[in-house]
């Protein structure tokens, strides 16, 4: 991709991750930052399945943000998967950022994050209380109190995706925690994803946010097809893969509802990320036990392994 770099000599640029309990909130904390959607979000545990770029870049800063998979006891080999991945991403970056929920309390699974986040050698670490929206200011002050005690932190920020409050105040932290450095990317450039996997992820969120229970982690997407044609459309071919006949059904729905939905849905959001116009084609395929095959999982592009 062309595109200009900045050329402030005082130019400060690295990398930050954003970790936490899956629904923590990096994300939209993500996607708060940019300013728009690149990154999805669901009410579902483990919406996140790639370890996502973001590149956020102003005239004094270039921040590279890594969005994990939520940290959690895996129950199968895709679960294993994304739990390298989330821990593979704290090696070698500027800064950790852990996202606690300041409207639940810390628990067991934020102290065993925050043991990983520890471990991370040579990085700043950041504590990020999100969802303040949700949360009283009593529950906000305590659970600053007890986010105190997990970590030697280098900063920590109150914020809520939500409503914008002091989303600017946590890139700030993390910009002054950067090192002096140059660019790493083109200053127009938002997100190191290839685009087939954006379309893919975007057509799964609309899976998770209409279906709940089994059924979200029993799905993967894949674009089979995606072609530009003038003056300005996309065609795409996409297959939604699920792990049973039944889990099929339901996805396509009574005389394809359904899927039909999810595509309506789907389009809509396509068509803000790729600027055109969008022709979208849907179909469900059975892949069976995909979760429990890692050749499978990294097929579809999700984990370490991708």
């Amino acid at each position: 991709m062309g595109g200009s770099f900045p050329t402030n000599p005082d130019f400060k640029s690295g990398f930050v991750t954003l970790v936490g309990r899956p629904n923590a909130g990096k994300s939209t904390l993500l996607n708060a930052i940019m300013g728009k959607k690149i990154a999805i979000t669901s009410n579902t545990a483990q919406t996140t399945r790639h370890r996502f770029r973001a590149v956020h870049t102003t005239d004094e800063a270039q921040m590279i943000i890594v969005d994990t998979p939520g940290l959690h006891k895996p129950k199968d080999a895709l679960g294993e998967e994304l739990n390298t991945s989330a821990i593979k991403a704290l090696e070698d970056v500027d800064v950790v950022a852990m996202l606690i929920d300041a409207s639940q309390p810390i628990g067991r699974g934020d102290e065993w994050v925050a043991e990983q986040v520890r471990a991370a050698k040579g990085s700043a670490k950041i504590c990020v209380l999100s969802k303040t929206d949700l949360a009283s200011d009593a529950q906000i002050s305590a659970q600053r109190e007890a986010a105190e005690r997990l970590c030697a932190w280098d900063a920590m920020v109150g914020l809520s995706s939500a409503t914008g409050r002091n989303v600017d105040a946590f890139v700030e932290e993390v910009e002054f925690l950067l090192p002096q450095g140059p660019a790493w990317f083109p200053a127009d450039m938002e997100t190191d994803q290839p685009l087939e996997v954006m379309v893919a992820e975007f057509i799964r969120e609309k899976v998770l946010r209409n279906f709940f229970d089994e059924i979200p982690h029993a799905i993967g997407v894949g674009v089979e097809e995606m072609e530009f044609e003038e003056p300005n459309l996309y065609r795409i071919y996409a297959v939604i893969y699920v792990e049973r006949d039944s889990q099929k059904g339901i996805i396509i729905g009574k005389r394809g509802a359904a899927i039909k939905r999810i595509g309506t849905e789907a389009r809509k959001d396509l068509e803000l990320l790729l600027g055109a116009k969008v022709f979208l084609d849907l179909s469900v395929k059975v892949k069976k036990n995909w979760r429990r095959d890692a050749n499978q999982i990294r097929r579809f592009g999700y984990g370490e392994g991708a």
